[in-house]
């Protein structure tokens, strides 16, 4: 596949709408389930399904509806990327923006004129966008008429979205990404699929049963991409990190391989097309039955992506002994304590030499080519003279970056780009924070919504355009 249109390594940074855009009701957009995901005690029982209101409560701050208004930054914000060197710009849309409702025969004009206008400023500028169709956006009108993805007309109500996107934006985005962290939907199903567990329900089956359905999609919408324009690359999307055994002990040997193959499972479906034969197994032991008729499996056979593409915080690590509990935070994925790595203000294990692994084992597994669509450091971060003195993050990103390139140049694998996370502050997916920052571009806005929105380069954000501008060798 080709890299982008003028054949270079795809450096850039990342965001996601329900983070970042804010203006959650203006021109004509509707509610998402990622609006309705509120800061503080509450949040991760709404984000695993098990504690839904449809409403908000006055008592909560949701911290989506404001993101950090790139809606009405989007200019100013795309300059400054510009500025860095960026030769691309990963960004979802709104699926609520385009379809407020969800299942409206027609599409919402103003949302895809915003994006338009988006995607031009993007052009401007030489700019490629890599744009996720879907980043955890579902609309509430779905949830509560067919449940969202526990129903099959769901794919349906998906297809009609990516139709829209690759008709209206054909030579303009080349590069899509069906899914965002496909794999999340174990974790965290309403934050990822709108996925509501409703009391007696086999959880299970639920998450099991709505993973098949957005792999159908995924594999469907990989059809019509390269059908409305051959042009388009499609990608699917991990959550990724390699799960390391505790000890040596061939029971911690088995954990890991089995940790690893939970997060295998939705890319051995989108690459090589087919369920594999442990999670066929697995399905039998659990009592899972999947709804798959002859069509899917004809499907998921016949469009597989053209690209991997992935997240990387850090690695995990797990044991057989029930007995060990000194567990730290990562990306959703609670971990037990590596005693080899240090870890971020919010308990996030900082492991370089585990991209290095975790982008070996993917293309050992697949060889297809792999796009690192986030990687980044999430910090306190205090902005003094107009500026933020972030060595920590730029210590942090060198790592990452030159075991990236050892894993290019050294062991063979084919990466196709680089894009941080959050490359301007915004809303944090796991804590709703705005003080957990990521950015290359400091956003004045407190965890109260209080601020002005005010945009300040840090120290980063010239490190980074020099390691752009050398193509990732000048990284001091």
């Amino acid at each position: 596949m080709k890299q982008s249109r003028n054949n270079k390594f795809l450096w850039g940074g990342a965001t996601a709408a329900n983070q970042y855009e804010g203006a959650w009701k203006e021109d004509g957009r509707g509610m998402a389930n990622v609006d309705l995901i509120p800061s503080g005690q509450s949040r991760y029982e709404v984000m695993s399904g098990r504690k839904v209101s449809f409403a908000f409560d006055e008592k909560l701050n949701y911290p989506a509806a404001e993101g950090v208004d790139f809606y009405h930054h989007y200019e100013e914000d795309i300059r400054l990327f510009h500025e860095m060197g960026f030769r691309c710009f990963r960004l979802s849309v709104s699926w609520t923006r385009i379809y407020p409702n969800g299942d409206e025969d027609m599409p919402n004009e103003k949302g895809l004129e915003f994006y338009e206008k988006v995607f031009r400023e993007c052009q401007k500028y030489g700019i490629e966008p890599v744009v996720t169709i879907c980043h955890f956006d579902c609309p509430v009108g779905l949830i509560q008429s067919i449940g969202a993805w526990k129903s099959r007309k769901m794919i349906d109500q998906y297809l009609k979205l990516c139709t829209t996107l690759f008709k209206r934006f054909k030579g303009m985005v080349k590069y899509w990404i069906t899914f965002n962290e496909i794999n999340m939907i174990l974790h965290a199903p309403f934050m990822a699929a709108g996925i509501v567990i409703e009391d007696g329900e086999d959880e299970l089956q639920v998450k099991y049963q709505a993973s098949h359905y957005e792999l159908v999609a995924s594999a469907l919408a990989t059809k019509l991409a390269h059908e409305i324009d051959p042009e388009n690359h499609v990608g699917c999307m991990i959550a990724a990190g390699d799960v390391y055994p505790y000890t040596c002990n061939p029971e911690d040997i088995w954990a890991s391989k089995l940790a690893d193959r939970e997060n295998y499972f939705f890319i051995d479906v989108q690459v090589r097309g087919a369920y594999p034969s442990y999670a066929l197994r697995f399905f039998e032991q659990k009592g899972v039955k999947l709804d798959m008729t002859e069509g899917d499996i004809q499907a998921l056979a016949a469009y597989p992506c053209d690209y991997i593409s992935l997240s990387y915080y850090s690695s995990s690590l797990v044991s057989a002994d029930p007995e060990m509990k000194d567990k730290t935070e990562g990306n959703l994925f609670p971990t037990l304590r590596n005693p080899y790595l240090s870890a971020s203000d919010w308990g996030w294990q900082i492991d370089p030499l585990g991209l290095r692994i975790t982008l070996n084992s993917l293309y050992d597994r697949y060889q297809k080519p792999l796009f690192i669509v986030e990687n980044g450091l999430g910090a306190k971060d205090e902005l003094v003279n107009d500026t933020v003195e972030d060595d920590y993050r730029i210590d942090y990103l060198r790592s990452h970056i030159r075991a990236m390139k050892d894993a290019m140049k050294i062991d063979g694998v084919d990466v196709i780009g680089y894009t941080t996370w959050g490359c301007v502050d915004l809303v944090s997916a796991s804590s709703g924070e705005m003080r957990k920052r990521y950015g290359f571009i400091y956003v004045d806005k407190k965890d109260d919504g209080r601020g002005t929105m005010k945009r300040y380069r840090k120290k980063s954000f010239d490190w980074y355009r020099r390691c752009i501008e050398s193509d990732g060798e000048q990284l001091l």
